[in-house]
């Protein structure tokens, strides 16, 4: 195998290697965990908010009923108590009127401590909706800022595997076809690292020494390859 040929390959696997680094940095940005990182976290406000408001709905319902039923009953107290102030019933009439303001007395006093209690509850449920909702707007925030510079970053590799991908057109075109179809199948297996040059009788693909006699065996090859890791060898 021409020498030329061979070293047309360390060129070819430079790029390769740097097209490596390049998608791998890609599918590595230290922005996308972050983006995973919120949009779980989102996910998950998303799920407590959905039960903080509708919990909170239920208790506004229950307190605004509870309110109403009170007017009611004070409007009902007022009317009774003007009755049986204004007097002219019998004795038996007005122990009837005094006996039910008593009794309508008694429901608006048990009527008013639940809508106090309702109302304890619920200033706390609204202040839970509030801070989740705060912090959903401050998760999407930050999500949405992290997508803006993963697409940058994206963008940015992008171009350049592209000008990367152009450049190994032109280094693949003097390598043989054999020769180019033994470089990829070694790169798959090999970890992208098909090609070592042997420098002070080191394989430069697994860094582990030739013997003389293996350096000279390997060398004698057709296409020289390492005795211990099988990669190319460029002389």
């Amino acid at each position: 195998m021409e020498l030329t040929s061979l070293a047309d390959l360390l060129d070819l696997q430079e790029l390769d290697l740097q097209i490596d680094r390049l998608l791998d940095e890609r599918q590595n940005l230290p922005e996308l965990a972050k983006y995973k990182k919120a949009h779980e976290e989102l996910g998950t406000l998303e799920h407590e908010l959905g039960e903080a408001a509708d919990s909170l709905r239920s208790l506004e319902l229950d307190f605004d009923k509870s309110e109403g039923e009170l007017e009611i009953l004070e409007a009902k107290l007022k009317e009774h108590e003007t009755r049986l102030f204004a007097g002219g019933m019998s004795g038996r009439e007005t122990e009837h009127m005094r006996l039910e303001v008593e009794s309508l007395r008694g429901q608006r006093e048990a009527m008013e401590e639940r809508v106090l209690r309702l109302l304890d509850t619920v200033d706390p449920a609204r202040e839970v909706v509030t801070r989740l909702t705060d912090r959903k707007e401050e998760i999407e925030r930050e999500k949405g800022r992290l997508e803006a510079v993963i697409k940058e970053e994206w963008k940015r590799i992008d171009a350049e595997v592209a000008r990367k991908e152009e450049r190994k057109l032109d280094a693949v075109k003097p390598i043989p076809p054999d020769l180019l179809e033994m470089y990829e199948k070694l790169r798959a297996s090999k970890a992208g690292v098909a090609v070592g040059r042997v420098e002070g009788g080191v394989c430069g693909g697994c860094n582990m020494a030739l013997s003389p006699a293996e350096k000279d065996e390997a060398l004698s090859q057709d296409i020289p390859r390492c005795v211990h890791c099988r990669r190319i060898l460029v002389a």
